[in-house]
């Protein structure tokens, strides 16, 4: 709202007596002359103003429109110690502290202003036009669209090897995998929609996201649904920052419920460096598998991360590292294997390249089973399992809110129990839209 309105309805009649009469100032803003021109032309006479609010109001709102931000909130805030119910700086002061980016507190002195009782209507119903506009920008709501085509070598996620072992009697019995449950590569396709809502507060944030992702491929047994929503709770502080989340999902194998989780997680982040910052994580999660109960479990993660800005090769680029240790406790004594304890590294290097972004994202897991897995395998041995992937993906803006993808992904499982044993490869084209 510019200085001119509000000036002259809210003019003050009691000024320093050494001050001139600054009349003649709002004309000269109300012609085609510079904002930057007229505080030019008042920054002379502030020596005699020193005591006028009407000057510090005038000046401050000129530097404000001239984009001076700075000085104007300088200026206006003297003139608001000057005199506290000057409305014309009240008014200009939560306009500069909303383009300086204080959103509440703008907002918090845009409510004392219109409760004032000496609002003129139509300077009140500019007032709270101002009130819904900043309101709005405390809420956002965003929605995504992916499609995207590939190829996978193990749509069906079957073991690698194509024939078993089993123990009976303590004798190995070699066994042929039945073809059905042998990997069975083909093309997909690749659909995924998600909706996310972001709520800020003073000195907290609320995220809440809803996602859909779907998989439709030559072999049908195989499609894949998976459904989650998650809740964030942020609060920054000055030098360190907390989240609290939740969150369920469900996943759905050739058309039946076959997982379900919910999760709980607490964040704690902090600067470290210059460019660094640190973050310790606890998350809880209740694995629940639909018509298997006896594999139902608890797991707990305890996990540290170091996220910087470095430059490698004179590219400046994210480097994420997290390390983390893993307790899977069997909520059925029958559970194969019982307990399970383990670690896990996590490694996101993210840099720009011919003006996209390169993503690349590592992961090694190893889980050790408590108890001997089955007798019928290995003679009943404790099985142990180690985890690893590699994705790499390219993201390019096409157009405003479009963005063309790539990605290839590789899975590597391997085992002290061959059954376990799995090797998966994909490679996925497409297009992602935000709107």
């Amino acid at each position: 709202m510019r200085k001119t309105v509000s000036a002259l309805i809210f003019l003050l009649s009691s000024s320093a007596q050494a001050c001139p009469n600054l009349s003649a100032f709002y004309l000269a803003e109300q012609s085609p002359a510079s904002q930057s021109a007229l505080a030019a032309q008042l920054a002379p006479l502030m020596s005699q103003c020193l005591q006028s609010a009407e000057f510090f109001a005038l000046i401050g709102a000129a530097q404000m429109e001239s984009g001076d931000l700075t000085t104007a909130l300088e200026s206006l805030e003297r003139a608001l110690l000057l005199d506290p119910g000057n409305g014309a700086a009240q008014i200009d002061y939560a306009q500069a502290l909303y383009l300086q980016g204080q959103l509440f507190s703008a907002l918090d002195l845009n409510r004392q202003i219109l409760a004032r009782t000496d609002l003129p209507p139509e300077i009140e119903a500019l007032v709270r036009q101002r009130d819904q506009l900043w309101q709005a920008s405390t809420r956002q709501t965003g929605f995504q669209l992916d499609a995207l085509v590939g190829y996978d070598d193990n749509l069906n996620g079957a073991p690698d090897p194509s024939q078993i072992t089993l123990t009976l009697s303590g004798e190995p019995i070699i066994l042929a995998l039945n073809p059905e449950f042998q990997a069975i590569g083909g093309r997909y396709l690749n659909l995924r929609g998600g909706a996310t809502h972001q709520q800020l507060g003073a000195g907290h944030r609320h995220n809440a996201s809803v996602d859909v992702r779907g998989r439709l491929s030559q072999d049908s047994g195989s499609d894949l649904l998976q459904l989650q929503s998650r809740y964030e709770f942020l609060r920054p502080r000055r030098n360190s920052s907390w989240l609290a989340s939740i969150a369920a999902g469900q996943l759905f194998f050739g058309g039946n419920a076959l997982y379900a989780a919910s999760e709980a997680l607490f964040r704690y982040s902090q600067p470290f460096g210059q460019a660094c910052g640190r973050r310790f994580d606890l998350t809880l999660q209740h694995q629940h598998f639909h018509g298997q109960r006896n594999l139902n479990s608890l797991e707990a993660r305890l996990a540290a991360g170091l996220e910087c800005q470095v430059e490698l090769a004179g590219i400046p680029s994210v480097l994420d590292l997290e390390f983390g240790l893993l307790s899977n406790t069997a909520l059925s004594s029958g559970r194969p294997g019982g307990h399970r304890r383990g670690w896990q590294v996590n490694a996101d290097w993210q840099w720009p390249v011919s003006r996209g972004l390169v993503r690349s994202q590592m992961n090694y897991t190893r889980l050790q089973d408590q108890t001997g897995y089955s007798p019928l395998l290995a003679n009943g041995v404790d099985r142990w399992l180690e985890r690893s992937y590699l994705l790499m993906q390219y993201q390019r803006p096409v157009q405003p809110g479009m963005t063309f993808l790539a990605s290839f992904y590789h899975q590597y499982q391997r085992s002290n129990i061959a059954l376990f044993d799995t090797l998966d490869s994909s490679l996925e084209f497409g297009l992602s839209f935000a709107f």
